[in-house]
């Protein structure tokens, strides 16, 4: 397996002004102990849901508060928007087509990674940190994704107050919490949060503005807010017991929003997410940072700040730790995504890689009807408009949105939608070929399986 760049190749290009500093000489006369590690990962939460990225109507003070002390990422994608599959590239800095975790792990889908696979716990322990993940796992098997401690899901305050004792233990030990909400996945969860008008929420373009839509997304709004109230008591014991300010802390969620259109999906409702990262060594905070990134950078991100780098493993993923420093970092303008199956009866890869204006789609299997998610297709959202025999679903007609061409070309500049597919555009031929090239290249240095469909269809 080769690395898209390596860790050294990387640091070499990356300015003087955003060089980082080793983790020792970093925290010299600030704390003689190791930095500690939170990942804090909620399920099925879209990029502009929270107050810091410019929501007026959700409450999140967690991640806010996160926000004013780190960074926050405005092009941040995962490379698969389904829930195991994008868990395991985001502890493995590999896309899920290399793990083998091509979909959901529970129950009859029965997908696992490799026993061959190297994942952050374990990299973790082997440098000495203990471990411990508590809520939504979702992937496996346990011996490729082992934790010294493990706890089951429950309301997100509480999970937060039953890993008090892990982050207080007096130990020379540092900690790596995994910490992972079912929040705000259907069917919504959220006791515990003050009620939402429909009439107050943000409809986004790719959804339709309808009173079931509303409905939904006021509930969505609340599950959002739920899961926040984790974040947001994780730090005040973090700050309670000492280890605020010496701990590195990422916010993510694993795919988009759980409607049509977003989760399950390659358009940018569906991969383009949250990410706020605070490293309580930096020294420019508070900003966002327009950097592309990918969730394969986030482990190879922990473990550079951790200084834990293996010397004998390759990532697909490289560390984004230097460019956090900066607004506009030089070198992140292209990114990839990979995705095979979210349940096992949805069989649909895709493959892409986007730039900072264009991005291609390759639907492998076009000819099939998109497949739906169980939960997708029982929102009242996507079932009354099926009902009132409605064309369109947003700005993008039902039609295009269930059949789709092999390749999808978008200028995301003049077309954010992704509603004007160029790939027949003589005018566009040349950037066509040219992608084409990128995305086989990517997938010939991942070892993806599917570079076959190249040559056999």
């Amino acid at each position: 397996m080769t690395a898209d760049i390596s860790r050294r190749s990387f640091m070499a290009g990356v300015s003087a002004t955003a060089a980082t500093l080793s983790v020792s000489e970093r925290a010299a006369g600030e704390s003689k102990t190791r930095p500690n590690v939170l990942l804090y990962v909620v399920d099925d939460q879209g990029t502009d849901d929270a107050g810091c990225y410019g929501n007026p109507v959700i409450r999140t003070p967690g991640l806010d508060m996160l926000a004013e002390e780190g960074v926050r990422f405005t092009r941040a994608f995962c490379t698969t928007p389904s829930c195991s599959a994008s868990r395991s590239t985001i502890l493995t800095g590999w896309h899920n087509h290399a793990t083998g975790q091509y979909g959901h792990a529970h129950s009859y889908h029965h997908f696992k990674s490799f026993n061959t696979v190297k994942s952050l716990p374990t990299f973790l322990s082997e440098a000495g940190y203990r471990t411990k993940r508590i809520g939504k796992y979702h992937v496996a098997p346990p011996e490729v994704y082992p934790f010294d401690h493990a706890m089951p899901i429950a309301a997100p305050v509480e999970m937060a107050d039953d890993c008090r004792d892990f982050i207080a233990a007096d130990d020379e030990c540092p900690f790596f919490l995994y910490f992972c909400t079912v929040e705000p996945h259907r069917p919504f969860a959220r006791e515990g949060s003050q009620p939402i008008d429909p009439a107050d929420v943000i409809v986004p373009d790719y959804l339709p503005d309808t009173p079931e839509c509303r409905e939904e997304l006021a509930q969505y709004y609340m599950s959002v807010e739920r899961a926040d109230k984790g974040l947001l008591r994780l730090i005040e014991i973090l700050k309670e017991t000492g280890q605020w300010d010496n701990t590195f802390i990422v916010y993510i969620s694993d795919n988009g929003i759980a409607f049509p259109g977003a989760k399950t999906n390659l358009y940018e409702p569906g991969m383009r997410l949250p990410c706020v990262v605070r490293n309580p060594y930096q020294h420019n905070k508070g900003h966002a940072c327009d950097a592309l990134i990918d969730f394969t950078f986030i482990t190879p991100t922990i473990l550079d700040f951790c200084d834990a780098w293996p010397d004998d493993h390759a990532f697909h993923g490289r560390s984004f730790l230097a460019a956090m420093e900066e607004e506009h970092p030089a070198g992140f303008d292209e990114i990839y995504a990979s995705h095979t199956f979210h349940e096992i009866t949805m069989y649909y890869p895709m493959r892409v890689v986007r730039g900072t204006r264009y991005k291609l789609i390759w639907n492998i299997a076009s000819g099939l009807t998109y497949p739906f998610a169980s939960d997708l297709w029982a929102s009242e959202t996507w079932q009354a408009l099926r009902e009132r025999g409605e064309t369109h679903y947003g700005k993008r007609s039902i039609e295009a949105y269930m059949n789709r061409p092999p390749f999808e070309l978008y200028d995301l500049e003049n077309d954010p939608h992704e509603i004007h597919n160029l790939a027949d555009s003589p005018e566009h031929a040349a950037i066509l070929a040219e992608l084409k090239q990128k995305l086989r290249a990517f997938q010939e240095r991942t070892d993806d399986p599917w570079v076959l469909k190249w040559e056999y269809e």
